[in-house]
């Protein structure tokens, strides 16, 4: 079992698989490294290292919920390639991990060879984070797993067409788990929904396209899910026009987010990945 100590003295768990280049993947809000299960295989050639986040997956939970932030979570990730003698990464960011990996090319630019956002960018669509509070911090009703995947399969119906059963069910177990008890319980501290309203009623929300305009100067590929309620066409336009380098691929049948192991997705890493070599 992989871990190493923040700064600040919380337990953070990882993976480190595979040799080659360094590729770092930072998940999703409520998620953890099990996220980047459908794409490892197709990273062969690369030493791949998932971490989960503070108060997230087998990582300690923070004593002060609101260090559960970009910030801190960005911090956390150098601290982990300092830890491991990296210098650089290619980072593979989905939703919450592609904002770290903006505020990391404007903190920290020299520590990233490359940057992969997952349907995510400086604009969130205020239908998606509506999407978000109505779930994170609550428990699924669901009594088991396979209950939970067949709820998956039926809320996502619309925007994850074709997505047959056992993947949702491999997804359930990925973001939850069967209490002794009876019922599911989160993969992650619940007080992560405190953070976010604490966060959000802090102030005004900050303008994030400084964070992606430091990437200018730094391989990117964006990818986005066809039918994402997160990343807007408006903003995925937007992003292209203001980094004219930029890989794109937007990914049929998937909303917020693709799994990472569709044509069109992997077609977009592997392009950054040779472009870094």
């Amino acid at each position: 079992m992989a871990r190493f100590t923040t700064s600040d003295g919380l337990s953070l768990y990882f993976t480190d698989e595979g040799a080659g280049a360094p590729v770092l993947c930072l998940a999703g809000l409520t998620r953890n490294n099990a996220d980047f299960s459908f794409v490892l295989p197709h990273l062969a050639g690369h030493r791949v290292i998932c971490m989960d986040y503070r108060g997230r997956g087998q990582s300690d939970h923070a004593p002060d919920f609101m260090s559960y932030n970009i910030l801190r979570e960005g911090q956390d990730a150098i601290e982990l390639m300092d830890h491991l003698g990296l210098d650089r990464v290619t980072l593979i960011g989905t939703s919450r991990g592609g904002l770290i990996g903006m505020a990391l090319a404007y903190g920290h630019p020299a520590r990233l060879s490359g940057v992969v956002l997952n349907d995510i960018g400086p604009e969130v669509a205020p239908i998606g984070i509506e999407r978000i509070m109505d779930y994170v911090g609550n428990e699924p009703a669901q009594p088991d797993l396979d209950s939970c995947a067949a709820a998956l399969a039926h809320v996502h119906a619309e925007g994850f067409p074709g997505v047959p059963l056992d993947r949702w069910r491999q997804q359930a177990e990925f973001m939850f788990h069967e209490k002794p008890g009876g019922g599911l319980g989160l993969r992650y501290d619940a007080r992560l929904r405190d953070a976010l309203v604490g966060q959000a009623g802090a102030g005004e929300a900050v303008d994030l396209w400084p964070l992606f305009d430091a990437l200018k100067d730094i391989p990117t590929a964006a990818i986005r899910g066809a039918n994402s309620d997160l990343l807007s066409l408006e903003t995925f336009a937007k992003m292209q026009e203001r980094h004219p380098g930029l890989i794109t691929a937007t990914v049929p049948d998937r909303g917020h987010v693709p799994f990472l192991d569709e044509p069109h997705a992997l077609a977009a890493i592997h392009a950054l990945l040779d472009q870094i070599k």
